[in-house]
C-alpha cells in the first residue's frame, strides 16, 4: 500500500522502496525508519519557469533504528507504505 504524499507526518514509521531503472532492468534499494521532516527543497539544478528558477524535490528525512539520518528523494519510481508498530 503507498500513502500520498499529504499524508506523510513526523512520527510515522515507513518503509522505502526506490527503484532506479538501467534500460529494461531496474535497481531497487529499501530503507526504514521514522520520519523526521517531509517537503519540497530546491536543487542546485536549473529549471526554466520554476518557482525561483530551480528544480524542486520531495524530499523525505528518515531517522533509521540505529539513528542514522537518511534523506529520500522521491520520484517516480518511490513506494512509501506505512508500517504498524509492534505492540
Amino acid at each position: 500500500m503507498s500513502i500520498h504524499s499529504s499524508e506523510y507526518r513526523p512520527g510515522m514509521r515507513v518503509r522505502v522502496t526506490q527503484q532506479i531503472p538501467f534500460g529494461r532492468h531496474a535497481s531497487s534499494t529499501t530503507v526504514e525508519g521514522v520520519i523526521q521532516r517531509f517537503g519540497q527543497q530546491k536543487t542546485g539544478s536549473w529549471f526554466a519557469h520554476a518557482k525561483d528558477d530551480r528544480l524542486w524535490l520531495d524530499r523525505l528525512e528518515l531517522r533509521k533504528d540505529n539513528g542514522e539520518i537518511v534523506v529520500c528523494n522521491l520520484d517516480q519510481y518511490s513506494r512509501v507504505e506505512p508500517l504498524i508498530p509492534n505492540r
